[in-house]
C-alpha cells in the first residue's frame, strides 16, 4: 500500500484532534479542563474596544468639554463591559460543549481512517488476486 499526502495528513489530524480531546476533558490532569474552560471564558470575554483623544493645548476651546465627555463615555464603557462579562459567564452545570464538538470530530476521523484502510485493503487484494489470476 502506497502512503500518500491524504494518508499522512488524516493520521496527524487523528492524533491531534485526540491530543486536544485529552487535554480539553482533562483525563490526564484536571488543571487541563480548568485551563481550557478558562481560555473559553476569556476568548469569549474579549472585547474590542475603541478609543479615541484629542490631544489638549492651549488653542482648543473645547478640549475640557471633550474630556469631561470621553470619561463619561469611558465609565459608561467600563460598566456595559462589566455586564457583557457577567452576562457571558460559564456556568458549570452547562454542559461542555468544545468536548463534545472534538469528541465528534474524533469519530469522523477514526471512521475516515477505518474506511480508508478497508477500502486500501480490498483494492489491494484485487489488485493480487487479478495479478495472479494472468
Amino acid at each position: 500500500m502506497e502512503v500518500t499526502r491524504y494518508h499522512k495528513f488524516l493520521r496527524s489530524s487523528l492524533v491531534v484532534v485526540t491530543l486536544m480531546l485529552v487535554f480539553d476533558s482533562g483525563a490526564l490532569s484536571p488543571f487541563t479542563k480548568q485551563l481550557s474552560d478558562t481560555t473559553l471564558s476569556y476568548v469569549a470575554n474579549v472585547g474590542s474596544g475603541m478609543y479615541a483623544s484629542v490631544p489638549s493645548n492651549e488653542l482648543n476651546t473645547l478640549s475640557a468639554q471633550l474630556r469631561a465627555e470621553q470619561e463619561s463615555l469611558n465609565a459608561r464603557e467600563a460598566l456595559l463591559n462589566e455586564r457583557e462579562i457577567s452576562a457571558r459567564n460559564f456556568d458549570t452545570q452547562r454542559a461542555d460543549y468544545s468536548t463534545y464538538i472534538l469528541s465528534i470530530i474524533l469519530f469522523i476521523l477514526t471512521s475516515l481512517v477505518i474506511l480508508n484502510y478497508a477500502m486500501d485493503f480490498n483494492r489491494a487484494r484485487r489488485t493480487y488476486y487479478e495479478s495472479t489470476a494472468h
